[in-house]
């Protein structure tokens, strides 16, 4: 590990990535190296997690290739020297910020969406003018095999590189001194990054999950929240840091609620052969999302197998905050229903919680649109819209509090991986003697003076 950082230290400091050209070039090598390889990518998602191409491209690859396309349309714009105001007191001066790169990145990724979770905050970071060490996630064991083979063939491992491996390579890179460290994944692993980011002082991005709620209102357009709440939920069988997570429905409408969403699960065939749904990722969390279903609360679905890692996409009745499906992010096809009668039982219910990365709220009155906006806070949502507010690169996406530490994608995911230098500019044919000593009233008078513009 030492070495690969220290490789990577003195490539940073020949100040090859700060061209702008140089890191357009390599930005376009990664988008010809995927989709160069689409079709190992494909398969490797598949043995991992029998995700269908469809599904492969719409919600990994194609994030991946817009995000490239909009680094480098706009690198130029956002690494450009940007001049400031002065005060009067600084007369004559002029100020400027200057984006620097942070220098060794360290990115570790996520295992949900393998391709995306890594790949984008590498982007940004190549962007920014940084040289990147990426730890793919072991769990999807092909996907992380096939992203070190891309990266190997196309990358010098000074400039850019790919760790595989477990807990134990994690654990020495986390040793190693980086200029940045950015990690998706749960909160639990957060903290151990966090902790050993704080040894070495270095900055972090943490995109971790929460309990996401999603608000369902009685004048809500309830045909169109059910589908739009079906598809982000169980999209890649709910292994998704933004799904809903539970749902929050009007007491008036929830059997009507409950017999659409059942209604629209059949409807869209949820079944690995039909190339819409996905395996768990592993034993262990199959384990632990089947412990959370109760058979007598479980209002559709329930079935498991458990050499295939399949759990059917499940609704549950009758939960309340006690329920063990609400005392941790479910991260599977599971969705509790809870009810309220109030807006602001609620809102109390969601700010019982740690703040969530994600929050929906399926409503057509502006009055509770403005309520929830202000009284619950969260990373980034959407209004009548489940999930897609990731797909607009112009909203910085990230968590608050427990759910996480700063945001990326576009310009945001450019600022994370960048230290913004303040530079005053100073001539030297003018020196007003007001500042230096001796402090007479008058000078005194005068400072008050200037020290008011």
């Amino acid at each position: 590990m030492k070495e690969i950082i220290t490789a990577q230290r003195n490539f940073f400091n020949t100040h090859a990535t700060k061209n702008l050209h140089f890191r357009r070039k390599q930005l376009k090598i990664l988008q010809q190296a995927l989709e160069k390889n689409e079709s190992l990518l494909h398969e490797a998602i598949y043995r991992d997690f029998k995700k269908s191409e469809f599904d492969n491209y719409t919600t990994e690859l194609s994030l991946l290739y817009k995000d490239i396309k909009e680094a480098r349309s706009n690198i130029f714009k956002w690494a450009r020297t940007k001049p400031v105001s002065i005060s009067i007191l600084n007369f004559p001066a002029s100020s400027y910020i200057i984006p620097e790169p942070l220098g060794v990145c360290l990115v570790i990724g996520a295992w949900n969406y393998p391709y995306q979770l890594s790949f984008a905050p590498v982007i940004a970071a190549i962007a920014a003018g940084n040289t990147v060490i990426l730890k793919p996630s072991e769990l999807p064991s092909n996907t992380a095999a096939a992203m070190a083979k891309i990266v190997k063939e196309n990358f010098d491992p000074a400039y850019f590189t790919v760790v595989e491996g477990g807990v134990e390579e994690i654990q020495e890179l986390l040793k190693q001194k980086f200029d940045k460290i950015f990690f998706t994944g749960s909160t639990k692993v957060g903290k151990i990054v966090y902790k050993a980011a704080a040894e070495n002082l270095t900055p972090v991005t943490l995109e971790l999950g929460g309990k996401s709620p999603a608000i369902v209102t009685e004048n809500c357009n309830l045909k169109v929240s059910v589908r739009r709440l079906v598809w982000g939920k169980f999209l890649n069988a709910g292994q998704t840091c933004i799904a809903p997570d539970y749902v929050l429905v009007h007491k008036s409408i929830e059997q009507k609620f409950l017999e659409r969403a059942k209604e629209e699960i059949i409807s869209q065939h949820f079944a690995f052969e039909n190339d819409n749904y996905l395996q768990i990722i592993n034993d262990d969390n199959f384990e632990r999302l089947t412990k959370m279903l109760v058979p007598e609360k479980i209002y559709y679905g329930g079935q498991t197998h458990k050499e295939t890692r399949y759990i059917q996409p499940t609704i549950m009745q009758n939960v309340t905050m006690d329920d063990a499906v609400m005392k941790e992010e479910i991260f599977g096809p599971i969705l509790p229903v809870l009810t309220y009668e109030t807006i602001e039982e609620a809102i109390a219910k969601v700010n019982s919680l740690p703040k969530p990365l994600s929050c929906y709220l399926f409503t057509k009155s502006s009055s509770i649109k403005k309520k929830i906006l202000k009284e619950i806070s969260f990373g980034g949502g959407a209004i009548n819209e489940t999930v897609m507010h990731i797909s607009n690169s112009n909203l910085p996406f990230g968590g608050v509090g427990q759910s996480g530490i700063g945001n990326y994608h576009g310009e945001a995911g450019f600022k994370a991986f960048t230290h913004y230098k303040s530079v005053m500019d100073k001539p030297t044919w003018l020196d007003p003697s007001i500042r230096y000593y001796p402090h007479t009233p008058f000078r005194l008078k005068l400072m008050r003076w200037f020290l008011k513009f």
